[in-house]
């Protein structure tokens, strides 16, 4: 069964909320789903499609210093372990360095150990930031330059 990586669509965000615990388990991360992003930064959120429906997503956008963002990146419990998290991230990244990114961030909870091991893995640097998201709330922030390599690999022009 062959995956798709396309822009996602309102009906895949919403499907995407639907089936919400196949991606986060018992974490109710529902609140952090914008349907903006989808509507408003297309080419960087995107969904991996397949027969069965949508395996996993990336949403995501690139901010206007140049910084190609992904805000939250999931795969679907019977789809982790196959790859896809890392074509999701490289399709994701792709598309950001096509609008004009030269460098990747994210961030996450310096309680999951998952994500921090999934964005080193993937060459990010990561540095814990104090009170990155309110008084005594520590996040795990991720940072990695593109490549001129992997900018003229997309075929985005060279900054």
């Amino acid at each position: 069964m062959g995956i798709h990586i396309a822009p996602a669509t309102a009906a895949d965000f919403h499907q995407v909320l639907t089936d919400h615990p196949r991606y986060w388990g018992k974490r109710d991360l529902r609140s952090l789903h914008l349907l903006a992003l989808v509507q408003e930064f297309g080419p960087t959120s995107l969904v991996a499609r397949a027969e069965d429906g949508i395996r996993g997503y990336v949403f995501g956008f690139v901010t206007p210093d140049g910084t190609g963002y992904a805000h939250l990146i999931a795969t679907r419990d019977d789809a982790r372990g196959t790859g896809l998290g890392r074509r999701l991230h490289a399709a994701f990244a792709e598309a950001a360095v096509r609008q004009g990114a030269r460098r990747l961030k994210a961030i996450t909870s310096v309680e999951n150990t998952g994500s921090i091991a999934f964005h080193r893995a993937l060459g990010f640097d990561v540095e814990i930031v104090d009170d990155y998201n309110g008084p005594g709330r520590a996040m795990a922030v991720f940072h990695r330059d593109v490549s001129p390599m992997a900018r003229t690999s997309c075929s985005a022009p060279v900054v």
